[in-house]
C-alpha cells in the first residue's frame, strides 16, 4: 500500500474512531487557507521547543493514526527501551517521524490525547509550511520581547539575520545534541497578552506538572542519540530532514509540501 493511500486511510480512521466530536473546521480535509493567526493558535505549544524536535512533530503530524498506534505501543510497552526499542520500531509500519517521538512520550502523548490539534497541525504543514513556520518565528520573537526565551543549561538560543531581508531567524538548540529537553509553558503568559481572542492558543500540560517560578520549565531530559534527525530550515520555509541509521535507515531528503 503506498504512501498516499495510506494517509487517506489514516485520515478516515481516525475521524470515525478517534474524533466523534470534532468538526473539520479550516484545514481539516477543506481548500480553505489558515489565517496568520490560526497558525499561531496551532504552533503555539510548540514554538518554543528545539528546533530539531519541532521538525519531528511537524512531519509526524501528518500520520494521525500513527501517532495513535505508537502512543499505545508506548503505554503498552512501557520497559522496552534501548537497543530493545530500536529493534522491536525496526517491525513496526509508521513513518520514521513518528518513530522517532516514541524517544520523547511526552510529546507523543500530547499528540494522541490532543488528536484534534495534530490533525489540524498536519493539515497546515501539509497545505501552508512556510507560513506555519514564520508563525513560529514570530512567536518566538513575542516570547524573547517578553524577556521569556533565553539559553538555559537545557537550550541555546541563536539570533541569526535572514539573508536580504530584514528580519531576524531565532533558533532554539538542544544544549547537548543528544539529549533533548521538552520545555512546558502558559502560551497566554509566555508570549505576553494573546492578541486572538477568537483563536485562543492550543496548550498542552503533562501529568505531574505545576507551574513554578520561571515561566518555562523543563523536565527530565531525555536520551535521543540519532533519534531526533530533523531540523528546520527557517530561510527556506521547509523541513530538512536527515534519515539517520536510527529509527530507519534511509538517505538525505527534503519533505516541501506537495
Amino acid at each position: 500500500m503506498n504512501r498516499d493511500v495510506k494517509r487517506a486511510w489514516a485520515w478516515l480512521l481516525v475521524l470515525v474512531l478517534a474524533l466523534p466530536t470534532t468538526a473539520l473546521g479550516q484545514g481539516g480535509g477543506t481548500s480553505q487557507p489558515f489565517k496568520p493567526e490560526e497558525l499561531e493558535q496551532l504552533v503555539a505549544p510548540i514554538a518554543l521547543y528545539p528546533d530539531s524536535l519541532v521538525a519531528q512533530v511537524f512531519m509526524a503530524s501528518t500520520y494521525p493514526l500513527e501517532v495513535v498506534q505508537a502512543a499505545r505501543w508506548v503505554k503498552e510497552n512501557p520497559k522496552v527501551t534501548g537497543a530493545q526499542l530500536e529493534e522491536a520500531l525496526q517491525k513496526q509500519p509508521w513513518d520514521p517521524s513518528v518513530k522517532s517521538l516514541t524517544t520523547v512520550p511526552q510529546v507523543l502523548t500530547m499528540m494522541n490525547e490532543k488528536l484534534d490539534w495534530t490533525q489540524k497541525l498536519g493539515d497546515a504543514f501539509l497545505a501552508q509550511q512556510k507560513e506555519l513556520m514564520d508563525a513560529v518565528q514570530r512567536l518566538r520573537a513575542k516570547a524573547q520581547a517578553q524577556g521569556n526565551l533565553q539559553s538555559t543549561k537545557e537550550q541555546k538560543i541563536v539570533v541569526e539575520q535572514a539573508p536580504a531581508q530584514t528580519t531576524t531567524i531565532i533558533k532554539i538548540e538542544q544544549a547537548n545534541p543528544q539529549v533533548v529537553y521538552v520545555p512546558t509553558y502558559n502560551p497566554t503568559v509566555v508570549y505576553g497578552v494573546w492578541p486572538y481572542p477568537a483563536y485562543p492558543p492550543y496548550y498542552y500540560y503533562p501529568p505531574g506538572y505545576v507551574a513554578g517560578a520561571s515561566l518555562i520549565s523543563f523536565g527530565v531530559g531525555m536520551a535521543v542519540g540519532a533519534a531526533i534527525w530533523g531540523n528546520c530550515n527557517w530561510n527556506g520555509g521547509n523541513v530538512n530532514v536527515k534519515v539517520a541509521p536510527r529509527p530507519v535507515p534511509g538517505e538525505d531528503a527534503l519533505r516541501s509540501p506537495p
